[in-house]
């Protein structure tokens, strides 16, 4: 795999060099476009009202399955779009499906992502279906997912103010110890065991973070509590505070000794290779929040079974970003590419099962 540098998002140089600067007619409508940290667009639809808007691939995993793949990419998409403190409403789906793909398999496929989101509330609208020679798994087409939600109340991740605190859902690595459990089962279980195999399996179920983030904006909204939320995805824990800041043009200081780190997560991560702060972490939330709100929003989370603990704190842009190791202060370094891709094709290449 000689091009493995290249694999998942483009960098940020990349994206500032090839996309922002070629955006198309600027209209007055778009509150929030494209730029780093940002979860979703948001455009005005009248005097009270906006559009917001959010895009992600639809893919087919086949170490999970086609109903876990579905699963995942609904949640996906709706992960990103709650983040905006609203539920989703509305899908619009492209498959560009491999030839290979039978009709009975797209079927079963079809019928997860019906059900899922049926359940979350979200209507399918239209979109494109089709087979064409070139495509394969894993990804197999696109989605955007939008809701309709009032100008005055909706959230953006650069909306965190300084003086706000820093609060984290679930853990780290949750998406890489999921997912590689998946893969690699007899490794895994070789090395720690079948309970910790099947605790380490469990973690796809938890690779959303839409319960999490409608139930930390159930507490309030922007000077009512939560000021901004951001979900982790690749470059982790520490690759999307990066990001976040960014979004805002803040400061921040993590703590990361109160980083919420499982057992699960540090023993699969040390086994390939990864730092369980910056790889992949679908199903982790940040929260921005009022400080007198902290301890109200953990505390719901908490009431839905949501792990979740304060990890830091946002400052002045001036201040800088910075991370607390040892109780020694350290540079929070710009997110490179995840690590989590080499890694996994490693163990592909090395033969691990």
């Amino acid at each position: 795999m000689d091009n493995l540098s290249k694999v998942g998002k483009f960098s940020q140089e990349l994206m500032d060099k090839i996309v922002y600067q070629r955006l198309g007619k600027a209209r007055k409508e778009v509150l929030a476009g494209p730029n780093h940290g940002l979860d979703n667009a948001v455009v005005r639809l009248n005097s009270s009202q906006v559009l917001v808007v959010t895009a992600d691939p639809l893919s087919v995993i086949p170490e999970l399955g086609l109903e876990d793949s579905a699963w995942i990419s609904v949640h996906l998409l709706a992960s990103d779009l709650s983040t905006c403190g609203f539920p989703p409403q509305f899908i619009m789906v492209n498959f560009s499906l491999p030839p290979h793909m039978k009709d009975e398999q797209f079927e079963t496929y079809w019928d997860a992502f019906h059900v899922e989101c049926s359940k979350l509330g979200i209507a399918i609208l239209g979109g494109h279906t089709g087979r064409y020679v070139g495509s394969d798994y894993t990804v197999i087409g696109g989605g955007v997912m939008m809701t309709v939600a009032p100008e005055n109340r909706y959230l953006s991740s650069s909306m965190a103010k300084p003086g706000d605190l820093v609060i984290m859902t679930k853990g780290v690595a949750i998406a890489s110890t999921g997912i590689l459990a998946r893969t690699f089962p007899k490794t895994i279980e070789d090395a720690y065991g079948s309970a910790f195999l099947k605790r380490a399996r469990s973690y796809l179920s938890q690779f959303s973070v839409v319960k999490d983030a409608l139930t930390a904006a159930s507490v309030g909204l922007r000077e009512e509590g939560v000021t901004a939320m951001h979900d982790v995805t690749e470059g982790g824990l520490l690759g999307a505070i990066y990001e976040l800041t960014q979004a805002a043009e803040i400061g921040v200081e993590v703590d990361l000794a109160e980083v919420i780190v499982t057992e699960e997560a540090e023993q699969v991560c040390s086994l390939f290779g990864l730092d369980p702060y910056r790889t992949l972490s679908e199903g982790t939330l940040i929260i921005t929040v009022k400080p007198e709100k902290a301890q109200e929003v953990i505390g719901a989370l908490k009431s839905c079974g949501i792990r979740a603990g304060i990890i830091g704190e946002v400052m002045d842009s001036k201040h800088g970003r910075w991370m607390k190791v040892d109780e020694k202060l350290q540079p929070l370094a710009k997110p490179s590419v995840d690590p989590y891709w080499k890694a996994y094709w490693k163990a592909r290449q090395d033969g691990w099962e």
